[in-house]
């Protein structure tokens, strides 16, 4: 039972279906749908097809093919022109990874065959969940053009691979099942979403609409982590704690900052003395780690490390806060001064939450917790890549769920991601110098909206009569509800137990 007692009979919800409905619930979306007919009425619904889930599925579809369509003018080019590619803010960095991580001849990600290393000295330096994705969607892909033969390329120079006629004719391909691949992930994420809570399916249409997820879908194999993310927060709400470890330790495994739903499901517990489901979630969690990065482990240990010495070495990179600090007061910032900082500030930031989270006047939703755990991961993270919005997306969602709210954010972050574009292409300023202020105040910007947002949801933590999804009933005179899940009503606080919140 993980969802809010009274969710049933919130403000807003339909009196047929029992949904509660954006055009009755969100001011925004209220004042929105006065040019289609108004708000929803008492007979909508009734659809025995087109099911709430099924419309969010099909508008997240639609969204991801727009995003194909965004990304068209550098795959015409196969991606062999960057400055044109900043232009049009169609960047991706798998066709990249594709030749020049040895994906192109179908070598393993953790080869320790020094033939292989000789070729391709850079390893992948992602975790291996993606290393595993970009491995598997290559063999995918050669699969369909016909298992080329590697030996005429294996005669070229690495640094021609990526211009070959016949490899970049494979580079689209890749590319067109990465995308099948991505969208996959992206509907599935659209269905955690939608389920988490029972009575707010429509929620999940900020994820599936989202600006956000349709211009930065394909840079990179972040939605492997959001998924899997997504899906740890769907299994809790369901009281399924062995589901919620294999996601969160697969999805670490994919991206470090999954990890940090424990923090939140550490808080749910300790408010609700779950030690057990606590512990069950802790060892399946890190069993699951373990099992995903066995391969990598046993095939190339060196390779494996790749990942941790490459994050420890790197300096202030793009997006981050460091970068505006040693750019604009023009001083050196070395990298272990941003690794201790870092995790000195998200060390107390964790700390802040735990606080936070053990007062509230109500156990907080888990992704209220985890929304505000990698926010202030990402706050001071030593790079923030266009795409790592995608990290907070269905977590931003689930904990405010509002479309001014979203809107303020994304919109936040539209502008940063056309604004690193426009610096790395020198576009920024009169006769192509490039403006680095500019690009400056687009970080400030992103760091404010996420703050925003941020304020909003402690808000909400302190104050459960301000969080939408905890809304009091108020169906009006004559309405016909659903009542409360078992164990208490609306704001009230028993001992029964839910993953969201106690009831």
């Amino acid at each position: 039972m993980g969802e809010v007692a009274g969710d049933a009979g919130a403000a807003g919800a339909s009196p047929v279906d029992g949904h509660v409905h954006p055009t009755r619930d969100d001011a925004v979306a209220r004042a929105l749908s006065e040019g289609l007919g108004g708000p929803v009425g008492e007979h909508a619904g009734r659809h025995r097809w087109w099911t709430p889930v099924r419309v969010l599925l099909a508008l997240t579809a639609l969204c991801f093919a727009l995003g194909m369509v965004q990304k068209s003018g550098c795959f015409e080019r196969t991606w062999q022109d960057n400055q044109a590619g900043y232009a049009q803010m169609c960047y991706s960095d798998l066709p990249y990874l594709y030749t020049g991580r040895g994906l192109v001849e179908r070598a393993w990600p953790y080869s320790d065959d020094p033939a292989v290393r000789e070729r391709f000295p850079e390893v992948m330096e992602y975790p291996v969940g993606i290393s595993y994705l970009a491995y598997g969607t290559s063999l995918l892909t050669q699969a369909v053009v016909g298992w080329p033969d590697l030996a005429p390329r294996q005669a070229l120079a690495t640094d021609q691979l990526f211009v070959d006629p016949e490899v970049s004719q494979e580079i689209r391909w890749f590319m067109v099942v990465s995308a099948l691949v991505f969208a996959a992930l992206a509907l599935l994420t659209t269905w955690f979403v939608a389920g988490t809570h029972r009575r707010r399916p429509w929620d999940a249409a900020m994820l599936a609409a989202s600006p956000t997820l349709l211009l930065t879908g394909l840079i990179n194999w972040d939605l492997l982590a959001v998924a899997l993310t997504a899906g740890a927060v769907w299994a809790w709400s369901r009281d399924r704690p062995v589901l919620t470890g294999v996601m969160v330790g697969l999805g670490t495994a994919a991206k470090l900052y999954p990890l940090f739903l424990l923090g939140g499901v550490l808080v749910v517990c300790l408010r609700q003395r779950r030690y057990r489901e606590l512990a069950v979630t802790i060892a399946v969690a890190v069993a699951a780690w373990l099992v995903a990065n066995l391969p990598a482990l046993l095939t190339g240990p060196e390779q494996w490390r790749v990942f941790w010495s490459f994050n420890s070495e790197r300096g202030p990179d793009l997006g981050s806060l460091w970068l505006v600090a040693r750019d604009a007061l023009d001083t050196e910032i070395t990298a272990h001064t941003v690794n201790v900082g870092s995790w000195l500030f998200f060390g107390a930031w964790c700390l802040g939450v735990l606080v936070l989270g053990l007062r509230a006047p109500k156990t907080p939703r888990l992704a209220q917790l985890g929304f505000l755990v990698v926010v202030g991961f990402l706050l001071v993270n030593k790079v923030y890549s266009p795409q790592y919005v995608l990290w907070l997306l269905p977590l931003a969602v689930l904990a405010r769920p509002r479309w001014r709210d979203q809107v303020v954010w994304q919109g936040a972050e539209i502008l940063y991601f056309a604004s690193v574009w426009w610096y790395l292409g020198g576009y920024l300023a009169p006769g192509g110098g490039g403006d680095a202020g500019f690009y400056w105040v687009a970080i400030v910007v992103r760091v404010a909206g996420e703050l925003y947002l941020t304020a909003l949801v402690v808000r909400d933590v302190l104050r459960p009569e301000h969080d939408p999804v905890r809304a009091a009933p108020d169906l009006g005179r004559g309405s016909a509800a659903p009542g409360p899940p078992p164990g208490g009503g609306a704001g009230q606080e028993t001992t029964t137990r839910s993953n969201d919140v106690v009831v």
